[in-house]
């Protein structure tokens, strides 16, 4: 006889079942349904019926197994939070983690109880879930095992080890987790439902792109084929999950930083025009390379040099967005609308993408809702990316950028009498480096900084939160690893592509990498002989620039079309980050590069020099770089859209033919060719291996890579510090341990941690409400720093 179906009083959980405490309810719950399913398909004799009569008895073997050891770090976990107001730490995660398992079967079983009478029941569909989320629990069994010997290996109340324990250690003492079953059909089940909708679709055009990446053919063909696979990856969870963790620890930081640009796209970058707030100004400035001097507090002058280290002086971007014109903004003396009094206030911001991907266009969509809200400037850099330009460049720049806007703050809008530094996980940690910098040089250091989902221990120290990359769809294991090797340990990132296609093993027996020359801006910041050879190598006139003689003001050269694209263009490598922010041609105003235009008496837009304000100097000669038109009404938006997208997908897809053409990989084109095509055709098969592999390599101590390991002497200098995270991000363990970190020396701090949401969230915030109310915080966070009780009015302007 038929099992009976389960009652409706179980869908309400009561607070005790079966003597159960109530947080293992559920639990309950779910072994009971289990049971009730595993009965009513033991008369089954097909091979479906079998195997899901088979699953639910092995689902209620992982939850008698989980209940024990998920006990003891829930009753653990408590210890290791910043304080009782603000719960959260990578143990209370893997708890929230397996929790939601516990949900996600419970509503399985459930739709298996309800329809398995039906004519209609699909008993293969069925099968399939039911042994995937039996997979899936049995890996956090096995995650957990490993969350008890890193409580065996750190103090009291600490999130990371202590003593000299490596991640190899710790792997190796539990079989090599699962990844499968957390990016196939129980992808994203962690998170709030917003969340894993896009974390699907995200995970099927990686999946895709990965074909157009890797595969063989003509575009059109690689195309073609890119559109059928999406459906193919769509339609089997368990062909998509091979395909992604395959990638992940396979490919190379190329790839990473391939898939991670096509948000660079021109289609991507209209996007934000159509559905985010217009912003009056959205420009992009181009500073040359020129040394500048810069006035401590004190009085006394320090002289900044130009960055140099691993890839020469290049120009640097930085874009400017505001919300309305201001007086003294770049590009606004020839404005006919209202011309708002300079903010006191300026964001200084930094955007993240693992050191080695995107820039301030990719991050528009937040920070045009951020100006808009704030009513301040956001100036936002676009710094050198890894693994071209790996520590210390970034860092430099940032400090480069970071003196030249306290002194041209008057050209950005702002009397900068509050500057707040502002970044997102890889731009935290270098806006937290460079808040070190200004302590360490004497700068003027910054009112605030937020830092949101910050990784301020740049080396794979274990901890319980980093291991939940293992399931994050935005943030693989592999990419991470990868990220960290390409910018803090170049030289040992050994394992090429080369590799996935003859053996693992043979990943030692490569070439290391040669080692650039690695002097970092400190140690030139005082070296007067090196400063005279910059100052000698890139003189005024070298730049563009010319002195009048007896003046103290500097005047400027016309500018072609041809030098503003060759100062804009970085071409290292022959594939560089840069080459996404070059202007194309049709964005480049004909007309020669000044400050401002002015209008002659026929009507006519005549080029000017813009008087200084008394008698001071312009600091460091700056052009606008491809001006963007926020003003278009939806139908030109829309139209502007239509006509590029056809080029864009052309001119995407000769960037990756041009890049996979000069991979260093092999030198040899047959066997090169040979290669990519042995991994294309291995990309689907389960070649999982440890994760141990990734491990194998070392990161400096050094406090400007890792500003968590700076001394307290330092860290108690620090301006008011607020500090955001996820509820699953890998690096929340990071932002929990700064956090006490800098309480117990006495700063101010806040922490914030946000239930269901991954790392990277802010790029989710049009398309996720969590995600948006997470924007929120973040403005309110900032508004603190920056002492505003009320935003601004910031109501846009009229002007054509």
């Amino acid at each position: 006889m038929a099992a009976e179906s389960p009652t409706s009083e179980q869908d309400q959980v009561p607070g005790y079942v079966d003597g159960s405490a109530p947080e293992y309810a559920l639990y309950e719950v779910l072994k009971d349904l289990c049971l009730n399913n595993a009965q009513y398909f033991q008369s089954h004799d097909d091979e479906t019926g079998l195997r899901l009569h088979g699953a639910f008895l092995a689902l209620v073997d992982h939850v008698e197994s989980v209940k024990p050891v998920v006990d003891f770090v829930r009753k653990a976990a408590p210890s290791y939070d910043y304080d009782e107001n603000t719960p959260g730490n990578g143990y209370a995660s893997f708890v929230s983690v397996v929790d939601a398992c516990i949900r996600h079967g419970v509503k399985l079983c459930k739709q298996v109880c309800i329809n398995r009478d039906s004519f209609f029941f699909r008993a293969s569909y069925y099968m399939r879930e039911v042994e995937a989320c039996s997979h899936l629990l049995a890996s956090l069994v096995t995650c957990l095992a490993h969350l008890h010997q890193l409580m065996e290996w750190s103090e009291p109340g600490e999130l990371f080890p202590a003593g000299d324990h490596s991640p190899q250690e710790l792997l190796a003492k539990a079989e090599s987790i699962n990844q499968y079953c957390f990016y196939g059909r129980c992808l994203g089940f962690q998170f709030c439902e917003s969340v894993q909708v896009v974390l699907k679709a995200v995970s099927i055009v990686m999946a895709s792109y990965s074909d157009v990446y890797y595969g063989d053919g003509s575009f059109v063909s690689r195309a073609t084929n890119t559109v059928w696979n999406g459906g193919k990856y769509f339609m089997d969870p368990e062909l998509r999950a091979r395909r992604i963790v395959n990638i992940s620890q396979y490919a190379d930081v190329d790839f990473c930083k391939s898939f991670w640009f096509l948000a660079e796209s021109e289609v991507m970058q209209k996007l934000p025009m159509m559905v985010c707030p217009a912003l009056v100004v959205n420009k992009v400035i181009s500073i040359p390379p020129e040394p500048l001097e810069h006035t401590r507090p004190d009085g006394t002058v320090v002289k900044i040099p130009v960055p140099t280290v691993h890839i020469g002086p290049q120009p640097l971007l930085v874009r400017l967005l505001s919300a309305v014109r201001r007086e003294g903004m770049v590009g606004e003396a020839g404005a006919k609308a209202d011309i708002r009094p300079p903010s006191p206030a300026l964001i200084f911001h930094c955007h993240g993408g693992g050191f080695v991907a995107q820039s301030s266009s990719s991050h528009e969509p937040y920070l045009r809702d951020w100006a808009r809200k704030l009513g301040v400037p956001i100036l936002s850099v676009d710094y050198s990316l890894a693994p071209e330009a790996p520590f210390p460049r970034a860092l430099d720049e940032m400090v480069y950028a970071y003196c030249w806007a306290l002194n041209n703050c008057h050209l950005l809008g702002s009397t900068a009498q509050r500057v707040v530094l502002v970044g997102d996980s890889a731009g935290a940690n270098l806006n937290m480096s460079l808040a070190l910098k200004c302590i360490e040089l004497g700068l003027r250091p910054p009112t605030g900084l937020f830092m949101a989902y910050a990784p301020v221990l740049v080396s794979f120290v274990p901890s319980p939160s980093r291991l939940l990359c293992l399931m994050d769809p935005l943030l693989p294991f592999g990419f991470m690893m990868r990220c960290l090797k390409a910018y803090a340990s170049p030289k040992e990132d050994k394992y090429k592509l080369s590799d996935a296609a003859t053996s693992v093993d043979d990943a030692a027996d490569l070439a290391e990498a040669s080692d650039p020359a690695s002097a970092s801006q400190a140690d030139l910041v005082d070296a007067e002989p090196a400063m005279e050879a910059v100052e000698a190598n890139y003189s005024p006139s070298a730049s563009g620039v010319t002195t009048t003689p007896g003046s103290d003001t500097e005047s400027f050269e016309e500018v072609s079309e041809s030098d503003l694209a060759a100062l804009a263009a970085l071409s290292v490598g022959g594939m560089s980050a840069r080459q996404h922010l070059q202007p194309e041609a049709d964005q480049v105003t004909p007309m020669r590069y000044v400050l401002d235009m002015d209008t002659d008496s026929e009507g006519h837009q005549i080029p000017v020099l813009r008087a200084c304000p008394g008698e001071v100097a312009e600091e460091n000669v700056i052009f606008q770089v491809g001006q963007r038109v926020d003003g278009y009404g939806l139908q030109e938006r829309v139209t502007q859209m239509a006509d590029s997208l056809a080029s864009t997908v052309s001119s995407s897809f000769s960037s990756l033919l041009a890049s996979k053409a000069t991979s260093p990989t092999n030198s040899n084109a047959c066997d090169s060719r040979f290669c990519y095509i042995t991994f294309y055709l291995l990309l689907d098969t389960l070649m999982q291996r440890s994760p141990t592999e990734e491990f194998k390599f070392t990161v400096p101590r050094d406090p400007y890579l890792s500003p968590y390991w700076a001394s307290d002497e330092v860290l108690q200098q620090l301006p008011p510090v607020s500090v955001l995270s996820a509820q699953f991000d890998p690096c929340l363990d990071d932002c929990v341990m700064l956090a006490k970190k800098l309480r117990g020396l006495g700063n101010n701090v806040t922490l914030d941690v946000l239930e269901g949401l991954p790392h990277g969230f802010l790029n989710l915030s049009l398309v996720s409400k969590e995600a948006h109310e997470g924007s929120k915080l973040c403005v309110k966070r900032i508004m603190s720093l920056l002492k505003m009780e009320t935003p601004p009015d910031c109501s846009p302007d009229k002007s054509p």
